[in-house]
């Protein structure tokens, strides 16, 4: 609430606007240490791409926050003046200069600050630590581009800089700028606090804007580098021209306005100051974008400029940060008591000679609009909170010259302090501004925190709402919050819905963080530590599909109690029984025709070994181990090579008999009676040999298959050397094939048995299962492989039993009468 003085202050100064006053006299005041200030006294300068000249940039509009920032500065130093503790005996003079918000126009006054005390001329030494520049510190610029600029020669110097308003993070580096000091908190600790805001409500898929300098530019930046690592996804990045009257921005704030309502985003991140802002948002509304969520700045939420936009309230919910900063006591009033005064013609007469006393004629404070302002038409911005970094700014240089001239409370000695000599002081000790703290990091900054204000409108009136803070965390009050949605509550804004446990991120189309949710495949699982791919389980473990971990694989061989071994258990009980059921009736028939025709006693072991050979299918049960593998292949090879010996004397003996009848009575000597037996032995000791070879070469060894089964480690007997597998197998082919060319051709009259008939069948059954085995083993990846194997090693037993010995066996039991010599 305004005092009675400043309302009848109000009301005569508006009286009185229409004659010009003396109030761009004021930003000049001669004393015994200078303070230069750097501020935005007018906006819109003329095109700078016409000067053919280094001519004088003219800015041809008042801004008004850049007057009031510049009366900040003299209200403080005008206080530190008449107070009898701080720099009591001292005066401080002032100096500010117009920027216009461009380098070109604030580089001038710049160098005037390097002159030398006293001249206008700048000494090029080898060294300055003597040297006194016309002022011991400058205030300013606001702007971070034109900080970044006067900063660099500030430097070169060691003139203290304190700006109140450049908060690029490239300024923090103080080993290039060591000089510049600044009372407003650098853009890193903003940027977070807008991506703490943007996670709190769970908005991640958004645009971000920025002002085409370095305060837009640098915020930008900081931003991308920031929300990436907190799953923020940047729809649509941008920057808007800051020279309006160039030909070219109105077609780049369109294009800008077009891309922002192709991405669909309800949320918009805007860094921009003021008159960048302005004019996206006066294009926003007449191009009828959507309603969304802004997210701005203290650069432009408190401007009156982006305010007093037509239809301002259309474009949705504006909530930002602006720096946490007190009101400066005072300061209204002072304000109020300048423009009673400088429309006083004896005090403009005085301030005039002041001037003078200055010697800088030379260069105009180029603020002529401001004798054409009166108190009314910024009295609304006199209790912004933003003259206090001005206010704290002129302060720290008051303490530090405090502190290098080494005054007490009583008086100041006048000596004479270089500005180089003020920075170590400007380093240490906090210092107090009306009972508040305040000091610089180590980054040459103060970080007094943010406030989260809400624009709320109320019958056309705005109101600067404040619905949290932030500091090292966020605070927010959400119900002081009125969105402009149907039910008032935050409008969603998401690229991703947040997958499920078990899924993980895929990337679509040019957007890193924009992705789709996809289940693990088998043998994956999802980590919390990276979401972005699903890890693989260890080669002993295994998933299934959305899985978040790994389980311990089961061995997989063919199981005792197993359903289908089981079944083929039964199933070689029959055939042993049927063996040895033909083994019996062949010993009570031996000294018969047809048994004696058939092998005799050969008959007995060709059975016994197809016996061994069903009973061989047990090794083929259980867990394998590597003398399992070895022990398969030998017993198999030799129980059938028992069998096959005997076909071969017998096909043999048919041979001769049948074919070469003249040289039978030779040779059938060797393949009867007892002669026989040697030729057996022979045929098993060779396959002996082929089996020590196999077992010298490479034997069949045990592998643990973990490809096979998807949930199961598949336990397999792997051939190592299939040189010595056919070695072992082709020796017994070799045996049957002979037999069948022996056999095949045979004839034999209609009422004679054919005993070579019997051999011919057995030996077809054996090729055909065996061309059936080995395409199916080859390509059989489970526990059916062992199947297999004991179904090949029944089928060719039964299939020589019922070819072979079947027969014979019925003509035994069911036509004895033609079991005689005659008939074989």
């Amino acid at each position: 609430i305004m005092v009675p003085d400043l309302l009848l202050c109000l009301s005569f100064g508006y009286a009185a606007a229409l004659k010009p006053t003396c109030l761009s006299a004021q930003f000049r005041r001669p004393g015994d240490y200078i303070i230069g200030g750097l501020f935005p006294f007018g906006t819109d300068t003329v095109n700078l791409t016409a000067r053919s000249e280094p001519t004088l940039v003219v800015c041809e509009r008042l801004f008004v926050d850049g007057l009031i920032w510049a009366l900040g500065m003299k209200f403080a130093i005008d206080q530190i003046n008449n107070s009898t503790s701080l720099l009591p005996g001292v005066k401080l003079g002032y100096d500010m200069y117009d920027t216009c918000f461009e380098p070109v126009v604030a580089l001038q006054p710049s160098l005037l600050f390097l002159t030398r005390n006293g001249t206008t001329g700048i000494g090029v030494l080898c060294n300055y630590t003597d040297y006194q520049p016309r002022v011991t510190a400058v205030i300013g610029p606001h702007k971070s581009d034109l900080s970044l600029v006067t900063a660099k020669l500030f430097s070169f110097f060691l003139i203290p800089q304190v700006s109140y308003g450049a908060s690029s993070e490239k300024l923090s580096k103080t080993e290039l700028y060591p000089s510049f000091y600044r009372t407003v908190p650098s853009d890193k600790n903003l940027v977070e606090a807008v991506v703490l805001l943007l996670n709190k409500f769970g908005w991640n898929w958004i645009a971000i804007i920025g002002s085409d300098d370095e305060y837009g530019q640098g915020a930008q930046r900081l931003f991308l580098s920031i929300a990436g690592n907190h799953s923020i996804c940047i729809a649509f990045e941008g920057l808007i021209p800051t020279d309006l009257a160039d030909p070219k921005a109105k077609n780049q704030l369109e294009d800008t306005i077009k891309l922002i309502n192709k991405t669909k985003v309800n949320i918009i991140v805007l860094f921009a100051f003021s008159q960048s802002a302005q004019a996206l948002l006066e294009h926003s509304i007449r191009m009828g974008l959507s309603k969304k969520v802004w997210i701005g700045t203290e650069a432009w939420m408190l401007s009156d400029i982006a305010a007093s936009i037509p239809n301002i309230q259309s474009i949705g919910t504006v909530l930002g940060f602006i720096m946490k900063a007190g009101t400066v006591p005072g300061f209204q009033k002072y304000v109020a008591d300048l423009f009673t005064s400088v429309q006083q013609d004896e005090f403009c007469q005085e301030s005039r000679k002041f001037n003078q006393l200055m010697n800088s004629d030379m260069l105009d404070t180029h603020c002529k609009q401001c004798d054409h302002i009166s108190l009314h038409d910024i009295s609304s911005m006199l209790n912004r909170p933003q003259i206090q970094p001005v206010y704290i700014a002129v302060y720290s240089v008051a303490y530090a010259l405090h502190r290098a001239l080494g005054c007490t409370r009583q008086a100041c000695p006048k000596a004479s302090i270089r500005s180089w000599q003020l920075l170590h002081f400007m380093n240490t000790l906090p210092f107090k501004v009306n009972g508040q703290s305040f000091s610089f990091d180590q980054f040459h900054g103060t970080n007094t925190g943010y406030k989260l204000i809400f624009w709320s409108w109320k019958n056309g009136t705005l109101t600067y709402l404040p619905v949290g803070n932030y500091e090292e965390s966020l605070y927010i009050n959400k119900s002081q919050i009125q969105f402009h949605t149907a039910d008032q509550k935050e409008p969603t804004s998401e690229c991703f819905r947040h997958c499920k446990p078990g899924q993980f991120r895929r990337i679509k189309g040019f957007q890193l963080c924009c992705y789709d949710c996809t289940d693990c495949p088998e043998n994956t699982f999802w980590s919390t530590k990276d979401s972005s791919t699903c890890t693989p389980c260890l080669k002993h473990q295994w998933s299934p599909v959305r899985s978040t971990q790994c389980y311990d694989r089961n061995e997989r061989y063919l199981f005792w109690n197993e359903p289908l071994t089981i079944a083929l258990l039964m199933l070689m009980a029959v055939t042993i029984s049927l063996t040895c059921l033909t083994a019996v009736l062949f010993l009570k028939n031996l000294e018969t025709p047809l048994v004696q025709a058939s092998g005799g006693k050969l008959n007995l072991f060709a059975l016994f070994a197809l016996t061994l050979l069903c009973l061989s299918c047990c090794l083929y049960i259980g867990k394998p181990s590597n003398n399992l593998c070895m022990i398969q292949q030998v017993v198999y090879a030799l129980c059938l090579n028992g069998c096959f010996s005997t076909f071969f004397i017998k096909s043999l003996e048919i041979t001769l008999v049948t074919e070469f009848p003249r040289c039978a009575p030779t040779f059938l000597y060797w393949v009867t009676r007892r002669r026989a037996w040697l030729l057996v032995a022979l045929c098993l000791l060779t396959e002996c040999l082929f089996c020590f070879c196999y077992l010298r070469l490479g034997p069949d060894y045990l592998v643990s298959d973990y490809k096979s089964l998807p949930t199961e480690i598949l336990l397999v007997c792997n051939t190592e050397s299939w040189f010595a597998f056919a070695l072992v197998h082709g020796y017994n082919g070799c045996l049957a094939f002979v037999c069948f060319l022996c056999t095949f051709m045979v004839q034999t009259s209609g009422k004679k048995y054919n005993i070579a008939r019997g051999i011919t069948f057995a030996i077809l059954i054996y090729f055909i299962i065996w061309i059936f085995f080995v395409a199916t083993f080859a390509t059989l990846k489970t526990a059916l492989r062992s199947v297999t194997q004991i179904g090949t090693i029944l089928s060719t037993s039964l299939g020589i039993l019922g070819t072979y010995y079947i027969p014979k066996c019925y003509i035994i039991l069911l036509k004895p009468d033609l079991n005689t010599v005659d008939y074989f």
